[in-house]
């Protein structure tokens, strides 16, 4: 091989080696999928809560995504919970049965996981109450979603970390 040809490998090697590693550090996480809630695996702080979300939906695509949460409230009956959310840090609003959210999602430092801040409001007894809490979403292979939940009370914070299985 002529040095003009190996430097010319070289080069190609070079760039191809660097396309690679870029790619690698961009790629963003995709949630996108059927999860469904894998009671064995989760680790809860106290309490039933999160055992009622049985399944969630999530479609995401560019900067946006939408969950879809499958709840069994306390008579046993099926209740949808449809968000909506922008990937980009700006606040994004939805209204549940349980209140009106406001949340911002940003992603990790290394794009592997969404860091959702949420503050609910909602009618507790005639007044309306504040909710604050965190969500950290990530994948702990491409089948398993692990979402660490922190909720904080008058009491201090209370942690669960909520494990769905893909469909």
């Amino acid at each position: 091989m002529r040095k003009g040809q190996l430097t010319s490998v070289i080069v190609w090697l070079f760039l191809f080696l660097l396309q690679g590693n870029l790619n690698a550090q961009g790629a963003k996480a995709n949630f996108s999928g059927t999860w469904i809630f894998n009671d064995t695996k989760s680790i809860f702080e106290e309490g039933r809560g999160f055992r009622s979300l049985t399944q969630i939906i999530v479609n995401q695509s560019g900067n946006k995504m939408s969950v879809d949460r499958i709840r069994i409230n306390l008579s046993g009956k099926t209740v949808p919970i449809n968000d909506k959310y922008t990937l980009d840090g700006k606040e994004c609003a939805n209204t549940s049965s349980r209140g009106q959210s406001k949340t911002r999602v940003t992603w990790s430092a290394d794009r592997k996981a969404l860091n959702f801040m949420i503050a609910r409001t909602f009618d507790w007894n005639g007044e309306l109450t504040v909710l604050k809490s965190a969500e950290v979403w990530s994948l702990t292979d491409p089948n398993t979603l692990s979402i660490i939940y922190s909720l904080t009370m008058q009491d201090g914070e209370k942690k669960s970390t909520l494990v769905y299985d893909k469909k």
